[in-house]
């Protein structure tokens, strides 16, 4: 199966569930400073910074595992960039991970938000 068929089944997951809670997409796969973020959305006063993550086996450990600390560095640096471009630097926002877990024939065996899953990381080379 081509993990990028897999990824988009779970990004297509994760919004459904995210709009079932209310929130307002604001972006999906927002692109800058050589990163990406899954999804950008509002929820109540919250932007939010949605990476997730999916997998077909837990042979290799949970979904939430992949958000490494180099991940959550590369998440902030984009996170950084879209709040400055949309002029919200002072805005509330928080990191979250969608977790979700698949069965072989790609049906939706577990799907988690863990909220405010990390802080924004800074690693000195803003």
């Amino acid at each position: 199966m081509d993990r990028l068929k897999v990824a988009k089944i779970g990004e297509s997951l994760a919004v459904e569930h995210l709009k079932a809670r209310g929130c307002e997409i604001l972006a999906q796969n927002y692109r800058a400073i050589r990163g990406e973020i899954d999804l950008i959305v509002r929820d109540g006063e919250f932007t939010v910074f949605v990476e997730v993550k999916t997998r077909r086996s837990l042979k290799f450990g949970l979904p939430q595992a992949a958000v490494t600390l180099q991940k959550q560095r590369q998440i902030s640096k984009v996170a950084l960039a879209y709040l400055q471009a949309q002029n919200l630097l002072d805005a509330p926002c928080r990191f979250d991970v969608i977790a979700i877990h698949l069965s072989p024939q790609l049906e939706l065996l577990r799907l988690e938000q863990i909220e405010s899953a990390f802080d924004f990381q800074a690693d000195g080379r803003f």
